[in-house]
C-alpha cells in the first residue's frame, strides 16, 4: 500500500472521532506550549544576566581580601591580609594587562540636601573608576587626583532625583553625615544591574576625602582594575596575582586575596539560572509524557474498536507492515498537530509573560526544533506498541470479532 494511501486512510481515522482526536493533539500541545514557555524564561533570563553583568564595566576584575580559613572555620581578622593604596599603586604602576585601577571603600547612612533627604552610600573611588564601571557623565566635571581631599562629589540619577527633584543638581551641596559635598557632576543613567542593584543610586567621591574624612581608616576595602580586552583578562588575573604577592611577600600560590573577574561572575549566576531551567524544563515535560501516554490509550482503543476492520483489510491484502504503518501514521499525526499547535502557543505564551509580568524571554530556534523533534519521537515511542499489536491480530480471530 503506498504512503499517500496510508495517509489518507489515517485522516479519515482521525477524523471520524474529532473529540477524542482533538483531545489527544491537547494533551501535546499543552506539553510542548509549557516546555518552549519554561526554556525562552530561562534563556531570557541568561541573556538579561549577561547584558547586567557586562554593564558592570568592561572586562572588569574586583580583587578583595580572602578570610583566612583553616578546618572550615573563618579565623580571626588580624590572620586575613588586607588590601592598601599601596598595592593599587604597585597594580597601576608594574602591570602590563590592567588600563584602570581604583581602589575602593565606602559607607552608607542618611543623605541631606535642601530638596530632601535619601538613604544611600558614598563611594571613595579615583577618577578612573568611571572608565572601569563604564560610567560617562551627563553634565558637570569628574575630580581628579589620587591623593584629593576636597569635599566634591559626583551622583546617580536615582540620588539627583531625590535630593534634587526638578532642578539641575551640578552646583549644589549635599551633606553626608554632617559633612558637606559640593556636586560637581550627574552621571548618565545605567538602570538596574543583573543583581537587582540600582547602578543609579550611587555617589562617588574622591577616594582619599571618604577614607580619611568619614570613616577615618587606611584600609582599601576592594580594588577595581580593568583589563586591556577580554582575551587579556586571565593574563591580567595572573599579573595581578604575581603583583600582590610580591607586595606582601607571600608565595604566589598563596589564597590570601580573590579576585574575580566578570566571567566567573557570569558562571556563577549562569549556573543557577541553568539548573533552574534545567528544572523547571523537567516539570514541563511530564506534561508532554502525560499527552505521550494519552496517544498510546487512545491508538489501544482505536486497535480495539477497528479489530474488524483490520481484519477485513488483510483478509483482502494487506500486510502486517501496512498495518502496523497506518496505525503509526494516525499516532504521529496525532503528536505533530499537537507539537505545531503548541510550538505558537508557546510563543504566546513567552510572550504574554514578557508583556504582563516583564520577564526577559528568549524563544530560540533550537528549542523549536528539538521540541517538534520530541513530538515526533513521542508519536513513534507511543504509537509503535498499539500498532505492533494491530500488526500481530490474526485475520480470522479478527474478523470474528465482535
Amino acid at each position: 500500500m503506498s504512503p499517500f494511501a496510508l495517509l489518507r486512510i489515517a485522516f479519515r481515522a482521525l477524523l471520524r472521532n474529532r473529540m477524542r482526536t482533538f483531545l489527544s493533539v491537547l494533551g501535546i500541545v499543552i506539553g510542548v506550549a509549557a516546555v518552549i514557555t519554561m526554556v525562552a524564561i530561562g534563556e531570557g533570563s541568561k541573556q538579561s544576566i549577561k547584558e547586567q553583568i557586562g554593564s558592570l564595566g568592561a572586562n572588569i576584575i574586583i580583587i578583595s581580601p580572602n578570610p583566612r580559613q583553616t578546618s572550615g572555620v573563618r579565623m580571626d581578622a588580624s590572620a586575613t591580609q588586607l588590601l592598601t593604596l599601596n598595592d593599587a599603586y604597585a597594580l597601576r604602576k608594574k602591570s602590563k594587562y590592567l588600563v584602570a585601577v581604583s581602589p575602593i571603600i565606602d559607607a552608607r547612612g542618611q543623605v541631606v540636601a535642601a530638596g530632601g533627604n535619601w538613604p544611600s552610600g558614598i563611594t571613595g573611588v579615583w577618577a578612573e573608576y568611571l572608565q572601569i564601571r563604564g560610567y560617562e557623565l551627563e553634565d558637570g566635571v569628574m575630580f581628579e587626583g589620587d591623593e584629593n581631599m576636597s569635599k566634591v562629589c559626583v551622583i546617580g540619577k536615582t540620588v539627583a532625583d531625590n535630593l534634587f527633584p526638578g532642578g539641575n543638581p551640578v552646583g549644589q551641596t549635599l551633606r553626608y553625615r554632617n559633612i558637606p559635598f559640593k556636586v560637581i557632576g550627574l552621571l548618565k543613567s545605567k538602570g538596574t544591574s543583573g543583581f537587582g542593584q540600582d547602578q543609579d543610586d550611587v555617589i562617588l567621591a574622591p577616594f582619599s576625602a571618604v577614607q580619611r574624612r568619614i570613616l577615618a581608616t587606611t584600609n582599601v576595602r576592594t580594588i577595581y582594575a580593568g583589563a586591556q580586552d577580554e582575551q587579556s583578562t586571565p593574563l591580567a588575573v595572573e599579573e595581578a596575582q604575581e603583583i600582590l604577592s610580591e607586595e606582601h611577600k607571600l608565595p604566589y600560590e598563596s589564597d590570601a586575596f580573590r579576585i574575580q573577574t566578570q566571567q566567573e561572575l557570569l558562571d556563577m549566576v549562569s549556573s543557577t539560572a541553568n539548573l533552574l531551567t534545567a528544572v523547571l524544563t523537567a516539570i514541563a515535560g511530564i506534561s508532554l509524557l502525560v499527552g505521550g501516554i494519552g496517544i498510546m490509550n487512545i491508538m489501544y482503543v482505536s486497535v480495539t474498536e477497528r479489530t474488524r476492520e483490520i481484519g477485513l483489510r488483510m483478509a483482502i491484502g494487506a500486510r502486517g507492515f501496512d498495518i502496523l504503518m497506518q496505525f503509526l501514521i494516525e499516532a504521529v499525526l496525532i503528536s505533530l498537530t499537537g507539537g505545531l499547535v503548541g510550538i505558537m502557543f508557546g510563543g504566546l505564551a513567552s510572550f504574554l509573560v514578557t508583556y504582563f509580568a516583564n520577564w526577559p524571554v528568549t524563544v530560540t530556534f533550537s528549542s523549536i526544533v528539538i521540541s517538534f523533534s520530541v513530538c515526533f519521537a513521542t508519536g513513534v515511542f507511543f504509537g509503535w506498541y498499539p500498532a505492533r499489536k494491530a500488526a500481530r491480530l490474526d485475520p480470522i480471530e479478527a474478523l470474528r470479532y465482535e
